[in-house]
């Protein structure tokens, strides 16, 4: 391989993930993963150039991933990555076309997360208490089940993403913000917290809305493994995670409303149809969501 073709290789692979980074502002994790996407197929392939990269180099890539186990997701992840890489090196003229944009991904059943029912989340939200972790989980699960928050959601939220008017600020996947109600539970929970956490450090300090017990902002994982102890302790006979919460909200929220539009909203999603699997709505329930709302579909 020449000097320049390999830092071609690389150097190409840098410029796209600067775009992800900085235009496109993907999260540290997603930029991670694509460039270990990348580098992944040099390895696998042994490219030597990306412009003579063709689409049997694709299907090569397509075939090898099978052979090592991959799952779907992972397979369909990493078509994904390359084919948006070729999308970047096309519209910087640096390739005349994309290999990729002939195949197809591989289909494969998206498993469904779980929910609780409303029982559930009430027995999961019964506790009370006058110390500063009790109180502060209190609040957290109000807002991860009253809200619809992702888990990054709400640990990343700071004191100003709580508004005035009962609303709370969530910057969500790709930078994008979106205001989400407060509901009369979740609001009760933070008025009570917001006192007790401005006692350990002052806002101005310290921005985190919820912090840990070394006084800093609390990871993912901490969360995490402090809903799991509360479900256990609640007697939750299941596994409780934040994404349980979020579905749960959304599972909820469509049963009683029935408008698939103001929860993908609510959730945050691009797109409907990520809504409509989300929510495991069945087709009989889509197609009454349908009939009842378009203009077209209703009948005299």
């Amino acid at each position: 391989m020449a000097q320049d073709d390999a830092l071609n290789l690389f150097s190409w692979i840098d410029d796209f993930i600067y775009e992800c980074e900085v235009e496109r502002q993907l999260s540290s994790h997603t930029v991670k993963n694509y460039k270990r996407q990348l580098n992944e197929v040099i390895e696998a392939i042994k490219i030597q150039d990306w412009r003579t990269f063709s689409t049997n180099d694709g299907k090569k890539v397509l075939q090898l991933a099978r052979k090592k186990g991959l799952s779907p997701r992972s397979i369909n992840l990493r078509i994904t990555v390359l084919r948006n890489f070729f999308k970047f090196l096309l519209k910087k003229k640096r390739v005349k076309g994309n290999p990729l944009a002939t195949i197809h991904s591989v289909k494969h059943r998206n498993p469904l997360p779980k929910n609780i029912n409303v029982d559930q989340a009430n027995d999961l939200l019964s506790f009370e208490g006058d110390d500063f972790l009790t109180i502060r989980d209190k609040c957290i699960f109000e807002l991860l089940y009253g809200c619809g928050l992702r888990l990054s959601e709400i640990t990343s939220l700071n004191f100003d993403s709580i508004l005035e008017d009962s609303t709370v600020k969530v910057v969500g996947k790709g930078n994008k913000e979106r205001i989400v109600p407060i509901g009369k539970k979740a609001m009760e929970a933070l008025t009570k917290y917001l006192p007790v956490r401005e006692d350990i450090i002052p806002f101005e300090h310290e921005p985190a809305l919820f912090l840990s017990i070394r006084k800093n902002r609390l990871s993912n994982r901490q969360l995490a493994t402090r809903l799991s102890q509360w479900a256990k302790q609640q007697t939750i006979f299941q596994k409780i995670s934040p994404h349980t919460l979020r579905h749960s909200y959304a599972t909820h929220m469509l049963e009683s409303s029935k408008d698939l539009r103001a929860v993908q909203e609510l959730l945050g999603h691009e797109n409907l149809s990520t809504t409509g699997i989300y929510t495991h709505l069945n087709f009989q329930h889509l197609s009454e969501v349908y009939d009842n709302a378009h203009p077209r579909a209703k009948k005299k």
